[in-house]
């Protein structure tokens, strides 16, 4: 096992014998009967300064247009969280499962447009050869993790969405905007598994 794999993997199972009682969630701007199971991969590419892969949402698209998202999507029939992420980051990004190693999951997230997504921690070998489908992604790009998991780096946001007042996290990056659901995903995961020892900073 690499040492980014066992530093991640430890630091995971720490975070999750805590209890955090005020995670980022939009459940509360959710309709509970339009729910449907889905599941993301939090890609960290290991290397002396990992990055997490994302990807830009086309256009075109029905849910989420042009946003930048993690690789996933919804559970099939008889699919659990990881078989989900891992089928869905290959049909994006043509990411062989078998270059993926999972960690595990990471606090489920409900997003105000009616998914209980779970996010699925795991590491991935640096510089992959990546080939994102164009009806499904628009552009993928490596950000830093150490970029990301400081809560520092991050500008705090609000609207009024649906007779309330949303607050959100954004960040922006080489042209990217990284926000919403994304965003509070990774606010979450930095919450559980911290920063440091997470970056070699070299």
């Amino acid at each position: 096992m690499s040492a980014l794999f066992d530093r991640l993997a430890a630091s995971l199972v720490e975070g999750h014998r805590r209890e955090i009682p005020d995670l980022l969630s939009d459940a509360r701007f959710a309709d509970a009967d339009r729910t449907a199971q889905a599941a993301v991969l939090i890609a960290i590419t290991d290397r002396p300064q990992p990055g997490l892969i994302l990807t830009q949402r086309p256009q075109g698209m029905r849910d989420h247009p042009g946003q930048v998202a993690f690789p996933g999507g919804k559970l099939n029939p008889g699919e659990d969280a990881v078989t989900a992420a891992l089928r869905e980051a290959h049909e994006e990004l043509s990411l062989d499962p078998q270059n993926v190693r999972v960690i595990g999951a990471t606090d489920r997230y409900h997003t105000g447009t009616g998914f209980d997504i779970t996010p699925i921690v795991a590491v991935v070998p640096p510089d992959l050869d990546l080939t994102p489908d164009p009806r499904e992604v628009e552009a993928w790009f490596e950000a830093p993790l150490s970029l990301l998991l400081r809560s520092e780096n991050w500008q705090e946001q609000e609207v009024f969405w649906r007779g309330n007042t949303r607050k959100y996290l954004e960040l922006h990056y080489k042209g990217f905007r990284i926000w919403g659901v994304t965003a509070a995903i990774i606010a979450n995961l930095s919450r559980r598994i911290g920063t440091e020892g997470q970056i070699d900073e070299r």
